[in-house]
């Protein structure tokens, strides 16, 4: 049951997140409210101990400080900074934290040329009837979203949680 819940969460909030995203340029905070349950859910049945659970924590609060100050500077939107600070916690302070940083930013930059592309082509795209959400192409914002999801599922074998459900299936 436990690493049903860790293979399942995770990854199905990231996908909702992602999709939520792009059709509609928001990410709901219940995405980010499940995913934090989630974690201590998850935390507490596996038999994680309270100072790993707190190292946990320490990892979401580092990323949501970050994630606050560029919110505050109009850099990131507020429900990017929410899925962040809640993907965070999941990963805890360990090198697979950094590895979905890293991840995310490269995402990230390859989904905003993406985008800007897409962007500069919006005449020719709405005249060729080409399913594209109109969002994508009208909004001022990139649907950051995606690269934190396709960021987490790259990072995510590696996680302690996941590492730690293999072994127990091993």
């Amino acid at each position: 049951m436990t690493e049903a819940a860790i293979f399942v969460i995770f990854p199905l909030c990231l996908g909702f997140a992602a999709f939520s995203d792009l059709l509609t340029m928001t990410i709901p905070n219940r995405v980010s409210a499940i995913l934090i349950g989630g974690f201590f859910i998850v935390a507490l049945m596996s038999g994680m101990g309270l100072v790993e659970i707190g190292l946990h924590l320490a990892a979401s609060a580092a990323v949501f400080a970050v994630c606050f100050a560029l919110f505050a500077t109009n850099v990131m939107g507020g429900g990017d900074a929410k899925l962040l600070t809640a993907c965070a916690i999941w990963f805890g302070l360990t090198p697979s934290l950094t590895a979905f940083l890293l991840y995310v930013s490269v995402f990230g930059g390859l989904l905003t040329l993406a985008v800007l592309m897409l962007r500069r082509q919006e005449h020719s795209i709405l005249a060729s009837g080409i399913p594209v959400p109109h969002l994508l192409l009208t909004a001022k914002k990139i649907p950051y979203g995606i690269a934190i999801a396709l960021g987490g599922f790259a990072a995510y074998p590696s996680s302690p949680l996941v590492e730690a459900a293999f072994a127990r299936l091993s």
